[in-house]
């Protein structure tokens, strides 16, 4: 029992390890700002996920994801703070593949509010 046990913890460690990335797929090195309409906001664990369509130069539509660090290290936030049709402003990192998605560093409303993350930013 103890050795079925200690698999199990072994499995679980494993998993949280290789589910934990941190920001080495995003680069790092230069922030991005993108405009955008939110079209959804999952205001869960481990990371919050905003989604939302951005206009390119041409009028076409591109659907962007902005990941965040976990509800709890959003102070003030809750699951209402962003909504299906909310304009916004996101800051961030983008993923180093070059698809639509970002670490959200700062994310700004249209009517001026910010949300602030973690970092204080």
């Amino acid at each position: 029992m103890r050795k079925v046990r200690n698999v199990l913890v072994a499995l679980a460690l494993a998993a949280v390890a290789l589910g934990h990335h941190g920001l080495a797929a995003f680069d790092t090195t230069t922030t991005i700002n993108v405009k955008g309409t939110v079209t959804e906001f999952h205001f869960v664990n481990p990371h919050c996920v905003v989604e939302f369509d951005v206009k390119d130069e041409k009028g076409k539509t591109q659907k962007w994801q902005g990941e965040m660090t976990s509800p709890a290290h959003l102070k003030g936030w809750t699951a209402t703070s962003l909504e299906p049709g909310n304009v916004v402003t996101v800051s961030g990192y983008r993923a180093k593949s070059g698809a639509y998605y970002m670490w959200i560093t700062k994310l700004s409303s249209s009517n001026g509010t910010e949300l602030k993350s973690f970092s204080g930013n």
